[in-house]
């Protein structure tokens, strides 16, 4: 799948969420700025994935109500391997599938930690959830106040914010 057709995938699928389309449009946006982190072959799959990152949200795709996984499950069916496992792997969304009892369903999809899953992350965890630019710091608390203590998200946080922090450090440090 090509950067355009991303990007008409998600407008499609989330437009009609006016907040999660301003989300997904700056995070495309970010994931355009960090190309330089990333191997120059690599810079469109990582814009690509930035626009499909949160199309799990869609209620055409709902099967689990986990997101990352909902998104993957669809881009696989569809032929596109590689997008689905940064879709389902996206900002430490494996700690999440451990909170839910979703380990198993997101094996299915490989984790590789490398530049590609690093500056996807930090392009999600840099915007906020209208669009507007956060440190990571400012991203993650933002996280918690919004869902709640209680959140899947949130009871993750020990475990999964760590890795957040690392692939933002390694992301910053490729610019």
């Amino acid at each position: 799948m090509d950067t355009s057709q991303a990007r008409e995938l998600a407008f499609r699928l989330l437009h009609g969420d006016p907040d999660r389309w301003l989300h997904v449009q700056a995070v495309a946006a970010r994931a355009d700025e960090l190309r330089t982190s990333v191997p120059e072959a690599e810079g469109s799959v990582l814009v690509t994935a930035a626009w499909l990152h949160d199309i799990g949200y869609s209620p055409a795709l709902r099967e689990t109500g986990f997101h990352p996984l909902d998104g993957a499950r669809y881009l696989e069916q569809a032929g596109h391997s590689r997008e689905a496992a940064l879709v389902a792997h996206h900002s430490g969304a494996r700690f999440v599938a451990e909170v839910r009892g979703l380990v198993a369903e997101l094996a299915g999809f490989p984790f590789v930690e490398d530049p590609l899953t690093d500056a996807l992350t930090y392009a999600d965890q840099t915007v906020g959830p209208r669009g507007e630019r956060l440190s990571v710091a400012d991203r993650l608390a933002e996280a918690i106040r919004r869902h709640g203590p209680d959140a899947p998200a949130s009871l993750a946080a020990p475990r999964r914010d760590p890795y957040i922090y690392a692939a933002a450090e390694r992301t910053e440090a490729r610019l």
